[in-house]
């Protein structure tokens, strides 16, 4: 009986240690929600070939996969490029750059990988579901918040009496709490213009880290450390972070019909 207490109280204590240690990242429902956006987007020919790469699994399966191999530990070196830091009255042009690389690196090398005709289909495969949740990760907004908290992970409050984190709510929180599968809230996206569509595609990666990083400064100013979010504050937010997913998933697309 002794034995069997310690083991449960060592269980106890990994966990909440891994719990306060890893970061969250946009939640399996979120990144799906991008991937099934983008398939709308995507051209024929890219879709065959993404098919052909992906041995037929859909983008919305795909997009998880780069945090389903954070647990690996041969995958160390891709965990910088989830995120980056940057200060709220900078850009990314005059931040500090990780060496490690971030969103905007990883990006990029994704992207010669796919397009190098020395690269092996399963590096291929590989860097291609590492693009698809990237471009999910670079609309998330804490993804591009401060180094001193974490990304919001250090922002301590509630949601609906919980403890979390600013970041957990972004993330995961207020979207699962809407009660939407990911092909519901996809299906339900808003209705754009084709003159919304094209504003949306157009830019580059740098440019999207930097509109995003406007709400970054927003959510910073949304709350206070310590306070109880709850209905209301999705009701004032709820609807940035699905245009953000549906702004991922159009981006997305345009990314995919450019390199394949």
């Amino acid at each position: 009986m002794k034995y069997t207490f310690l083991c449960l109280v060592l269980l106890v204590s990994i966990f909440n240690l891994h719990a306060e240690t890893t970061p969250p990242y946009w939640g399996k429902t979120g990144h799906r929600v991008v991937g099934a956006i983008a398939d709308n987007y995507l051209k024929s020919s890219t879709k065959r070939n993404i098919k052909k790469l992906l041995n037929y699994e859909s983008l919305a399966l795909a997009s998880t996969y780069a945090d389903e191999i954070k647990s690996d530990s041969r995958y160390n070196k891709f965990k910088t490029w989830h995120y980056l830091n940057m200060p709220l009255d900078g850009t990314y042009k005059t931040s500090n750059k990780n060496p490690e690389g971030d969103l905007v690196t990883g990006i990029a090398y994704c992207k010669d990988i796919i397009t190098s005709e020395n690269s092996s289909d399963a590096d291929k495969a590989f860097y291609l579901k590492m693009l698809i949740h990237l471009i999910g990760d670079l609309h998330q907004p804490m993804h591009l918040g401060l180094e001193e908290d974490r990304g919001g992970n250090d922002f301590k409050l509630q949601w609906n009496y919980k403890d979390t984190n600013m970041h957990r709510v972004w993330d995961t929180q207020m979207i699962e709490s809407f009660g939407m599968s990911f092909s519901e809230l996809a299906d339900n996206a808003a209705h754009l213009s084709k003159d919304d569509v094209k504003t949306i595609q157009g830019g580059t990666v740098v440019d999207w880290i930097d509109e995003t990083h406007i709400l970054t400064i927003a959510v910073y100013k949304s709350a206070e450390q310590g306070e109880n979010l709850r209905g209301r504050y999705s009701y004032k937010y709820l609807n940035i972070a699905k245009s953000q997913l549906q702004k991922a998933g159009i981006r997305l697309a345009t990314v995919l019909n450019d390199i394949l």
